[in-house]
């Protein structure tokens, strides 16, 4: 073979064909097969353009989803949270964008040959799970922190209600046992009285009336013997309790608030007072198939101070004794007491004659505090309660008819009182006999207005013409009735502040009491 192609090759560079035809005829033909193969790959070379590589491209801008550039490449990103893929070619800035290494929002890999993008992929760098963001750190540290202090509070609540629980039943069961020795011990003995039940051993100690169970127990052993009142608010009965009188308010289901105010008030305030109408107990009770709010008090025969003046006409002694029993009792309500035996101060915002009860001995007391307010100095909470009843329109005072009234003063609500105290007055000194001479009961107001006075009838006397009830010109021949006119008189000035306080005319009318005495002392 190697003598063949010796033969060849020296035949065929010395043009000699005579040494080895066969071998020089092939040499020819191979001659030409990589001439055509030479040309095929510069055809070949020259179908490119003359930029450089034809890549895999799916960019919106590519065509046919190829381009032509010097590098091919293949990136992947986060956007959004999202990963997007490319690929296409770069022709400028290879090194810069080729070599950087992956990061955790961008990767790029390149290739140098026609579409080598099109099986290539590249990743992004992986975030080792002990590299947490600061966010992630501090919700893991407070989510169980904010969790165990809610618990620990849940706890603590939950703690503070069973002790609350556990000293409510032992109290509650204290005060059972109590309630229930006194109930069998007045029914074994069969002689209590109300002045039995309601001494200081009895009571609650904190309110003016007996135990709740008691109150309950007495309340289901009265008879009811006559009506001996009617109103919008429910009707007055006169009831026999052992024997002994006592009377009994029972309210109407739209003055539910008023029964409901009074209650409270008489369970939570210390209200024993001469010249306040007496306690006894309150319950709501099931009468002739339907719930009756029952309020039993002391019981006295005389009435009304209202329906009083319309039957009797009254002395110079009798006159001052009402009024003085009326400003006590309204001082008791106004001052607050301090201690453990004291009350908050009470405005009435209802006085008038039809609530003020007379007394066998004279003396009045003041009644009916359903609209009360409470004020306590020491925590300054005003207490008005949610009653939607108004006062009486009659005696309302002006800042209340032109709707000027500090809602929010408590000295406000007294004021009204003093207001409404200087129509009472003026009611018991028209029926106080002076030289022989008095006049038939009438209101306050009653030559002015009608019967059942408006609002605006009341706003226009009052506010807009602003004036007083008449005062009797022989009022004044008497020095101590002369001397009631004049606190009328400063009772009612429009100006609230320039009013009397229900302490200053117990003083005043102390003094002139004292000079009434004086001169029956001295014969």
């Amino acid at each position: 073979m190697q003598s063949c192609l010796g033969c060849w090759h020296k035949a065929c560079s010395r043009n000699v064909a005579s040494y080895c035809p066969v071998l020089c005829a092939a040499g020819r033909r191979l001659r030409g097969a990589m001439g055509a193969i030479l040309l095929g790959a510069l055809t070949l070379l020259w179908s490119f353009p003359a930029e450089g590589l034809r890549c895999i491209c799916d960019r919106p801008q590519c065509e046919n989803t190829t381009c032509v550039g010097k590098k091919c490449f293949v990136s992947r990103s986060l956007e959004n949270g999202h990963v997007v893929r490319s690929k296409g070619c770069i022709s400028s800035n290879f090194q810069e964008q080729c070599q950087t290494a992956a990061m955790e929002q961008y990767a790029m890999e390149c290739c140098s040959s026609s579409m080598c993008n099109e099986n290539m992929d590249v990743q992004l760098k992986e975030v080792p799970q002990g590299d947490t963001s600061l966010k992630n750190l501090l919700l893991m540290i407070f989510v169980p922190l904010l969790a165990l202090l809610v618990l620990g509070v849940l706890l603590t609540l939950f703690s503070w209600k069973m002790v609350q629980h556990c000293r409510k039943r032992q109290q509650f069961t204290h005060n059972n046992l109590g309630d229930l020795d006194l109930v069998l011990k007045g029914s074994t003995v069969g002689d209590s009285t109300l002045e039995d039940l309601l001494s200081d051993d009895c009571t609650t100690g904190s309110g003016s009336g007996l135990p709740f169970l008691v109150q309950r127990t007495v309340a289901r052993q009265i008879t009811l013997v006559e009506c001996v009142g009617k109103g919008r608010y429910g009707e007055v009965w006169r009831g026999m309790w052992h024997g002994e009188n006592v009377a009994v308010k029972i309210f109407s289901s739209r003055d539910e608030q008023s029964w409901f105010r009074e209650t409270e008030i008489y369970n939570t305030v210390l209200l024993r007072h001469d010249n306040i109408l007496g306690f006894i107990a309150s319950d709501m009770t099931s009468r002739n198939s339907s719930t009756q709010l029952w309020l039993i008090t002391h019981y006295h025969e005389n009435g009304s101070l209202y329906d009083y003046l319309q039957r009797m006409a009254l002395d110079t002694e009798t006159c001052l004794r009402l009024a003085s029993s009326i400003a006590c009792g309204l001082v008791h309500l106004h001052v607050e007491i301090f201690g453990t035996q004291g009350k908050p101060a009470i405005a009435h915002r209802d006085l008038k004659s039809r609530n003020i009860l007379v007394k066998n001995n004279r003396q009045c007391c003041i009644a009916d505090l359903g609209l009360a307010v409470m004020h306590s100095q020491g925590s300054d909470y005003l207490d008005i309660g949610n009653n939607p009843r108004v006062g009486t329109k009659r005696y309302m005072a002006p800042e209340v008819l032109n709707e000027q009234i500090r809602t929010d003063c408590f000295e406000s609500y007294k004021q009204t009182d003093i207001w409404a105290y200087g129509l009472v007055l003026w009611e018991i000194t028209r029926r106080t006999v002076v030289n022989g001479i008095v006049e038939e009961y009438r209101p306050p107001f009653f030559d002015v207005v009608p019967s059942d006075p408006s609002f605006e009838d009341m706003k226009k006397v009052v506010c807009i013409d602003q004036q007083t009830p008449c005062i009797p010109n022989r009022l004044y021949s008497d020095p101590v009735l002369s001397a009631l006119a004049k606190i009328m008189k400063e009772c009612w000035f429009q100006n609230p502040s320039a009013r009397l306080t229900a302490l200053r005319i117990k003083k005043t009318l102390k003094k002139l009491n004292s000079s009434l005495e004086k001169p029956k002392q001295d014969y």
